[in-house]
C-alpha cells in the first residue's frame, strides 16, 4: 500500500500543511511566520507593499497552491508558484540573520523554522517531477538499467 500510495500521501500532506498554514494568514497574528514574512514581502518591495495588503495576498498564494497539490488538478501550475514563494521564505536568513542565527551554523527558532522549507523544496521537486510523468524507481537493478537506457538516449 505504501508503494502504490505514498506519492498521493506526499502530495495530499503538502497540499493540506500549504493550505492550512496559508488560511492562518488570513486571521491576522495566528501565523507564526506572519511577522517576518509580512517584513520579507516589504523588504522585497522596497516599502511598497505593508502587512496589511501582504499578509492576505501571501495567504490566497498559499491557500492556492494547497489547494492545486491537494487536488493534483493544478500541479503544473502550483508547483511553480511554490518554488517562487519557497524562495522567498528562505531570504530572510540572510536579510535578517540577527533574528535567523544566534552564531553561524546556530538556526534561532524562527531560523529553523525557516531551514524546514528545504524539505518542502525536495518535496515539490519530487511532485512536479512525478505529476510530468517521472516515475520513482525503488528496485536498484531497475533503476540502473533506466539510467542506462537514458544514457543511451544522450
Amino acid at each position: 500500500m505504501i508503494k502504490k500510495n505514498g506519492i498521493t500521501i506526499l502530495r495530499i500532506s503538502v497540499g493540506i500543511v500549504f493550505f492550512w498554514f496559508g488560511f492562518l494568514k488570513f486571521f491576522g497574528n495566528l501565523s507564526a511566520a506572519d511577522e517576518i514574512a509580512s517584513r520579507t514581502i516589504s523588504w522585497l518591495t522596497f516599502d511598497l507593499v505593508q502587512k496589511d495588503w501582504s499578509m492576505p495576498m501571501l495567504a490566497v498564494v498559499e491557500c492556492a497552491i494547497g489547494l492545486g497539490i491537494l487536488t493534483g488538478k493544478f500541479m503544473k501550475y502550483a508547483i511553480p508558484v511554490m518554488y517562487f514563494q519557497m524562495a522567498g521564505t528562505l531570504l530572510p536568513l540572510v536579510i535578517f540573520p540577527s533574528e535567523t542565527w544566534k552564531l553561524p551554523f546556530v538556526p534561532t527558532l524562527e531560523g529553523q523554522y525557516i531551514i524546514k522549507n528545504s524539505v518542502l523544496i525536495s518535496v515539490a521537486i519530487v511532485l512536479h517531477i512525478v505529476s510530468k510523468g517521472g516515475k520513482l524507481i525503488s528496485d536498484p537493478e531497475v533503476a540502473e538499467k533506466a539510467e542506462r537506457e537514458e544514457d543511451k538516449k544522450q
